[in-house]
């Protein structure tokens, strides 16, 4: 099903974003926020615009590149030059009109071009601003260019993927990128929440090396009162048994989480061996992880008597958490996707359909929904300008023969 109509109503859409800065960290929050319905207006450099519209694989009948119908979903682009002196005064004026400005430049740029938050607020004490980086705005690191796979290296996360016996790996995505966005706009609504109560915006500081060491469980102060240091353990969690990927017959890999004890007893009854749930080296959480290479080997030797989809079934059945390694063709076919509608169709901009991953979370009165792919460069430039700043017809001429637009 294609969707590309906008939702009678939606939680966000008195809200009013200018998205600057580009890649990932900062746009996915701008992504989350359009979803729900706030009026995302990304601005861009001219001619050139935001480096995502050249990122990932392209299109195999078009050549352009489809990522950016993903993070550029839902919004607007205007193009205009923050690095020259007309431009930096366009945007001041439009943050007087804006509740939310959103950037992931280097902690200073702002400051050097004169949109920093005490100036743009004096206008507007009302705006939130929310600054996305590797590192934050403080610190000793702070001015560092900060990616993110420095920013989960250092966060933890690079230190526990992959296997002991190897160097640490990076997870498939940008995530902490992601986390990074996730927790930007998570802030932009406690800050927009407290806005509610006193009139007063403020900064929402979102660093990707503390999005990732967020995710870090107990990992400090396991550390700090139990000297342990969390190392790689490849494709299960030391001491969590049995969970883990289990080889199945026809060459696929089981997802099997049978940690907890009456999950681990209705496993025992699904292979057949019911007593091993009574097993003094089986029979409690902390002897399943004394033993959890004895536990797995016994369970893999079970599931490589079976297809996978088989292995999965039985479990389903028992109640048992199991799942098959999905890839996109997998995700694509899967009945359950297609009930849920966790992947949408949406016209791209030669009137094709595009199938994305839907809007989330899902919210029972007011859902999100993905109402366009990424707009073109400068697309809602005049519109924006004309709509925020009554500018008529002859300012935007100048300002486009001045490079500014």
């Amino acid at each position: 099903m294609i969707k590309n109509e906008a939702q009678p109503s939606t939680p966000l859409n008195d809200i009013k974003v200018l998205e600057l800065g580009q890649l990932i960290a900062g746009p996915y929050c701008g992504q989350v926020l359009a979803d729900f319905g706030a009026q995302v207006i990304k601005v861009e450099p001219p001619g050139k615009g935001d480096a995502m519209r050249q990122w990932g694989a392209a299109d195999n009948e078009t050549g352009e590149p489809l990522w950016w119908n993903v993070i550029g979903r839902n919004k607007q682009s205007l193009t205009l030059d923050l690095r020259q002196a007309r431009g930096q005064e366009v945007l001041r004026e439009l943050a007087k009109n804006a509740d939310v400005i959103i950037e992931n430049f280097r902690p200073g740029t702002m400051e050097r071009w004169g949109l920093s938050y005490d100036v743009l607020s004096q206008d507007n004490p009302g705006l939130v601003m929310v600054r996305v980086t590797g590192f934050g705005q403080d610190g000793p690191y702070s001015t560092r260019a900060g990616f993110a796979s420095v920013c989960e290296a250092m966060g933890g996360l690079r230190y526990l993927s992959g296997y002991p016996d190897r160097p640490p790996v990076r997870v498939g995505i940008s995530i902490g990128d992601t986390l990074a966005g996730l927790h930007a706009a998570l802030g932009t609504m406690m800050a927009l929440h407290q806005r509610e109560r006193t009139g007063h915006g403020q900064v929402v500081d979102s660093s990707i090396f503390e999005s990732v060491l967020a995710m870090m469980e107990s990992l400090i102060p396991e550390f700090a009162r139990a000297g342990k240091v969390r190392e790689r353990s490849g494709s299960f969690l030391a001491g969590i048994a049995p969970s883990n990927a289990y080889p199945a017959r026809d060459g696929r890999d089981v997802i099997i989480g049978a940690n907890q004890d009456t999950v681990f007893a209705r496993l025992c009854q699904a292979m057949g061996q019911p007593s091993l749930a009574d097993h003094p080296d089986y029979a409690t959480h902390r002897a399943r992880g004394e033993h959890q290479q004895a536990i797995d080997d016994l369970v893999a030797a079970w599931t490589r008597q079976h297809d996978a989809q088989h292995v999965v079934d039985i479990l389903a059945d028992a109640g048992v958490p199991a799942g098959l390694v999905y890839n996109a063709p997998d995700m694509l076919d899967d009945p359950h996707f297609k009930a849920r509608e966790a992947i949408v169709e949406v016209s791209d901009h030669h009137g094709n359909p595009l199938p994305m991953q839907n809007v989330f979370p899902r919210l029972s009165r007011t859902p999100g929904s993905v109402r366009h792919v990424g707009p073109v460069l400068g697309e809602h430039t005049e519109t924006i300008l004309s709509d925020w700043l009554d500018l008529d017809t002859n300012a935007l001429a100048a300002l486009r023969d001045d490079q500014v637009i």
